[in-house]
């Protein structure tokens, strides 16, 4: 008799298992739906290439950091005649990244970094694309960044 209940209790508790744990990974698979992914192309001048570089690195990325942006990957490249800084960032969703956008750009410390660079070096920056992109429910990978 033992047996038939332990048996029994196996069961239940396989049957449970089997119900709860695919819904959780479901859960979480529609919570990395939600995330969105920005892309960021910036025209950069090759005179002042590195002075933008530095205040990317050393002050933009810092401060963005304070705001919780998500830094993905950055990259440089060539179109056409044209120097281009490209990066990605990783967002939890749309809201988020728009209020986040408009903490760093009213962050007074970047207010005055890039005032105080720009009359050094001269504009550090052209044109600036910006594409918000969302996941296909085919994307080989549902998350970008870990």
């Amino acid at each position: 008799m033992a047996q038939k209940y332990r048996l029994l209790l196996t069961l239940i508790v396989m049957l449970t298992l089997g119900v709860f744990v695919p819904q959780r990974s479901l859960m979480h698979a529609a919570e990395a739906q939600q995330v969105i992914h920005q892309l960021r192309i910036y025209e950069i001048f090759n005179n002042n290439k590195k002075a933008f570089h530095d205040r990317f690195r050393d002050h933009a990325m810092r401060i963005m950091a304070k705001y919780d942006f998500k830094i993905v990957a950055t990259w440089e490249s060539k179109k056409d005649n044209r120097t281009e800084f490209v990066y990605l960032l990783e967002w939890p969703d749309k809201e988020t990244m728009t209020d986040r956008w408009r903490k760093f750009l009213q962050d007074q410390e970047w207010i005055k970094i890039k005032k105080e660079t720009g009359e050094m070096n001269g504009p550090l920056v052209g044109e600036i694309q910006d594409r918000t992109l969302y996941l296909t429910d085919y994307s080989p990978r549902e998350v970008l960044a870990k």
